[in-house]
């Protein structure tokens, strides 16, 4: 069992694939979300990152948003991130960044 806290969970629908990211999201647990990432299909779809139950967003997590968002444009497709809490969007809008990435509300009630 891994010593940090990360649950990550895909589901892919026709023009959407949606990944849920519970946990921490830091310099130790992105890898797990880029290796999970490396296997979608991006090509002209969504990739909706549920982060509602995000409870700690490092830089590291901010850098892996950043290449991910990135990756999505050069394949045309899209990032939203969805339910984005507080101290996430502290950390989007301490570097600048929250402009770059099209924010939502949360998927579920």
């Amino acid at each position: 069992m891994p010593p940090f806290k990360l649950d990550l969970d895909v589901s892919a629908q026709p023009d959407v694939t949606i990944m849920t990211v519970a946990g921490e999201l830091d310099m130790t647990t992105c890898r797990y979300v880029t290796r999970a990432t490396d296997y979608l299909i991006l090509q002209g779809r969504t990739l909706a990152l549920d982060l509602s139950a995000l409870t700690y967003m490092d830089s590291s997590g901010l850098d892996m948003l950043l290449t991910l968002r990135n990756r999505a444009r050069t394949e045309y497709g899209v990032l939203h991130l969805y339910g984005v809490p507080r101290q996430a969007l502290r950390i989007l809008d301490l570097t600048g960044t929250r402009g770059l990435f099209t924010l939502r509300p949360c998927l579920t009630p």
